[in-house]
């Protein structure tokens, strides 16, 4: 399970890597710390068919009786065809743009730290996590307000050798080609389903680790 991640990519990057036209693009500042809630950039199919990058709040909405709302930020690969998610994986996948993401090591206490990205020449290569949106129209805390947000998660699924050394459970579904960013936002239902499995470790590193999990590099 994933609940913190970075995109420290210039938007200019993004641009580059998906294909999208400037105008076609809300501005954003460099990341380095997204948590469950925060508002962030999200690459959506927009009416006219066409992408767009849109800012979207992390974590789909899960009314609680008589508690604040869950904020549900991972949807399990096998759990996609609950009622929950269904709707969205069917109609509303995107692209969540991501530079790395991190995972407490399940048996130190206090808990280090670890931090992904993709292997390659760049620090930290831009990439993309498999994900699905909604429209919210409710409250997000207990006794708030009635919104209306759009809001995100993304797939998580195996680990693979390297992040099962950290989080023996799961582990996000990272997308890193032109290919695959293809088949996820235009690929029918089987297209997507095939590209739910863990990114090869070899094509991974870890870049960070530390006791403060906000202790963060561009």
């Amino acid at each position: 399970m994933c609940n913190l991640y970075s995109m420290t990519a210039t938007r200019e990057a993004m641009l580059r890597l998906f294909q999208v036209s400037h105008n076609r693009a809300a501005m954003f500042d460099p990341l380095p710390a997204i948590f469950p809630g925060r508002s962030a950039p999200v690459l959506r199919l927009a009416a006219d068919g066409e992408s767009e990058i849109v800012a979207m709040s992390w974590g789909f909405v899960l009314p609680m009786e008589g508690r604040a709302p869950k904020r549900v930020t991972n949807t399990r690969d096998d759990k996609v065809d609950s009622r929950f998610w269904r709707a969205s994986f069917d109609r509303r996948r995107c692209l969540v743009p991501a530079t790395s993401f991190a995972e407490p090591h399940d048996d130190r206490k206090p808990a280090t730290w670890h931090w992904f990205a993709l292997s390659g020449e760049e620090a930290r290569p831009l990439f993309a996590f498999a994900g699905i949106w909604q429209r919210w129209r409710g409250a997000v805390k207990k006794d708030g307000p009635s919104l209306e947000i759009d809001v995100y998660s993304f797939m998580t699924t195996a680990p693979n050798a390297l992040t099962a050394s950290i989080n023996h459970e799961r582990s996000p579904v990272v997308l890193a080609g032109e290919a695959e960013f293809e088949a996820w936002l235009h690929g029918d239902e089987t297209s997507a389903r095939g590209l739910l499995h863990p990114l090869p470790a070899e094509r991974m590193r870890i870049v960070q680790e530390g006791f403060e999990k906000l202790d963060l590099q561009a």
